[in-house]
């Protein structure tokens, strides 16, 4: 299958740059956050059934990481663009979930605030870095923290008891984690841009 669609992605009649963006790993990267408007439904009367769908949908998306980096990884066709939408979907799709709850009371609003936060200033340090020719590798604290948030906010959207699981006590367990997990990344960041710069 993933051979049908490279041939397909290989064909299209795409100058050389914009090649370097529509490839099989970027599409379904972009792919992946076409799942945001699916997320609204969160806003519906609550339903167990649809919370349930919900997170099925979220969870697939969040599979694509997996799936996008593979193929990039299996066919040599890994990108600038890639390496930079490949984290930016992961954020967008995570924090769009995260808004999402703070209303129905699923989520505390604060925790979300920091966490955005964090992304804000990790993204601006890592920007800022790079225009001075500096690279900030991705963080194992931050894959750990994404890969938090993901499971936490899967169990928060299901939030129902499943299978005599209370997910939602174990969703916001697990955001804790998330949260320090995002503090500590972040403060690793800072120092990493500190040495980088200034020593």
């Amino acid at each position: 299958m993933f051979d049908s669609l490279k041939r397909f992605f290989d064909g299209l009649p795409l100058e050389t740059e914009h090649r370097k963006v529509v490839n099989l790993p970027n599409a379904i990267t972009m792919l992946r956050v076409t799942v945001i408007p699916a997320l609204f439904l969160l806003l519906l009367p609550p339903d167990r059934t649809l919370s349930l769908f919900i997170a099925i949908l979220f969870i697939l998306a969040a599979l694509t990481d997996l799936l996008d980096g593979y193929v990039a990884r299996r066919y040599g066709i890994t990108t600038k663009i890639g390496k930079l939408l490949d984290p930016m979907a992961d954020k967008i799709i995570v924090s769009a979930a995260m808004v999402l709850l703070i209303p129905i009371g699923r989520i505390p609003a604060w925790v979300v605030a920091i966490m955005i936060i964090r992304d804000l200033v990790v993204d601006g340090i890592r920007s800022i870095a790079s225009v001075s020719g500096r690279v900030i590798g991705a963080s194992p604290l931050a894959k750990r923290k994404t890969l938090c948030q993901i499971v936490a906010v899967s169990a928060l959207i299901i939030h129902y008891p499943l299978w005599a699981i209370d997910a939602h006590m174990v969703g916001m367990v697990i955001l804790y984690l998330a949260l320090v997990l995002s503090i500590l990344s972040a403060a690793d960041y800072i120092q990493k841009f500190y040495r980088n710069t200034f020593l």
